[in-house]
């Protein structure tokens, strides 16, 4: 780690835990599952740190990982995003023009009504299954009468890319509202909400022009046509056979399309060189945007301590090498869709074993900033996104002073917590240390 004794910034390293954010609920004791897991490396942090709460976008708005990422790094992502769907694209390398529009897509499990039955095929398509019907829906060209050219590109599991291609000269526009019923859009930005009776909607311009218009009108076609194609699709037709939840249609939402003005890149903004360590698509779209380096290391994999202990140790050689760090990891945020409480207590405690207990270990804390946060808020009892404050830890800059008492319970509610916006985080989190850290 850089001697601080050299000029300069300290390096600083903000880590995000997707979703972390969470209510009390009675499968874990009443406590939110960050509560109640059990943390020792997190704690051992926490004793050194200042803690509080980060408000991700203000109450009643409950955001998407990219706007809580977006806002976490100081932008506005109403209007800084350029759209979930451009994010994704880019993320996976989507080479998309000027006119273009790209969409967030999930494969679904829809009836012959439009009823949504689970918005992610009961998180059992696999990557390679997807791809199969990603391929299958861009061979058949669903909406070639139109002049676009539809292409789906499969990402992880039940996700993907919506790519509309333009080639008649006549562009599209990103302004229409979303097919999935679960999201809202927002600008540039994607607003969760929980519908009573959820169907897959139609789209609709949000502007009153002609190719807004279009744009919702082939888009509408599209998700027609692949509905019918994906009912008898033969990877479907296998599923049905063993009793499994099919892939029936798509939803999709936030349509983006390239920014004419890109939002100014982190070094421009703080003036320090970043890097980012992301797991999804999006999360890497979004380094890519602001001009990140970019050490991309996919869905976790394997062994779950072993996959964050590597990325622990990549951590720690970033840190080495650029002044800013910029971590996302997945984990928390699935079991709180699924409202599955003691399952996100135990992703947190793998996070806490194999990614905080070696990126800790010999960790000098006086020459090293570290914030730990989440992007959002999923409680388990509402199985989605919400506008809770999120638990907030910042470390480091000066040598840790000799704990006085038990190390605090990082994520258990504190009295009279402090609290600050997103916006607010990366100028704590590079400000110099105030003299000795606060609890």
């Amino acid at each position: 780690m850089r001697n601080p004794s050299r000029s300069g910034p300290l390096p600083a390293a903000l880590i995000v835990l997707d979703g972390l954010g969470d209510r009390p609920h009675p499968a874990t004791g009443d406590r939110s599952p960050v509560e109640a897991a059990a943390t020792p490396n997190l704690d051992r942090l926490a004793a050194a740190a200042e803690l509080g709460e980060v408000s991700i976008l203000g109450p009643g708005v409950a955001p998407e990982s990219d706007a809580g990422v977006l806002a976490l790094l100081g932008y506005d992502p109403v209007r800084d995003s350029p759209g979930r769907g451009v994010l994704e694209a880019m993320g996976v390398g989507l080479e998309l023009r000027p006119g273009d529009v790209a969409l967030r897509l999930n494969f679904a499990t829809i009836d012959r009504t439009g009823r949504v039955l689970d918005a992610r095929v009961g998180r059992s398509l696999s990557t390679a299954e997807s791809t199969e019907l990603a391929a299958s829906l861009t061979s058949a060209d669903l909406v070639a009468d139109t002049g676009v050219r539809a292409e789906v590109r499969a990402t992880v599991g039940h996700r993907g890319v919506l790519w509309l291609r333009h080639g008649t000269g006549e562009a599209l526009s990103p302004n229409i509202s979303n097919a999935d019923p679960f999201y809202e859009k927002v600008g540039g930005m994607g607003m969760a909400r929980r519908p009573a009776e959820p169907r897959r909607e139609p789209a609709e311009p949000l502007e009153a022009t002609p190719a807004a218009a279009r744009t919702a009108r082939i888009l509408n076609l599209f998700l027609e046509r692949s509905s019918r194609l994906l009912a008898e699709h033969p990877r479907n037709v296998a599923r049905r056979g063993r009793g499994e939840k099919e892939a029936t249609g798509l939803l999709v939402r936030n349509a983006g399309s390239l920014p004419t003005s890109p939002p100014e890149p982190i070094e421009h903004r703080y003036h320090r060189r970043g890097a980012a360590l992301t797991e999804m698509p999006v999360e890497r779209g979004i380094a890519r945007l602001l001009g990140l380096e970019d050490r991309f290391v996919g869905p976790m994999t394997g062994e779950p301590i072993a996959g964050y202990r590597a990325r622990a140790e990549a951590t720690r050689r970033l840190l080495e090498e650029f002044p800013f760090v910029y971590v996302h990891l997945k984990g928390p945020d699935e079991p709180g869709h699924d409202g599955d409480a003691p399952r996100k207590v135990e992703v947190i405690e793998q996070i806490d074993r194999g990614f905080f207990g070696p990126f800790a270990d010999g960790l000098d804390l006086a020459a090293v900033r570290v914030a730990v946060t989440a992007d959002h808020a999923t409680p388990c009892v509402l199985r989605g996104h919400s506008d809770d404050p999120v638990p907030w830890l910042l470390v480091g800059g000066s040598p840790p002073r000799p704990a006085s008492r038990p190390p605090p319970k990082f994520g258990a509610p504190l009295p009279k917590a402090p609290s600050w916006p997103a916006s607010q985080v990366l100028t704590r989190l590079f400000a110099p240390a105030p003299g000795p850290s606060r609890r």
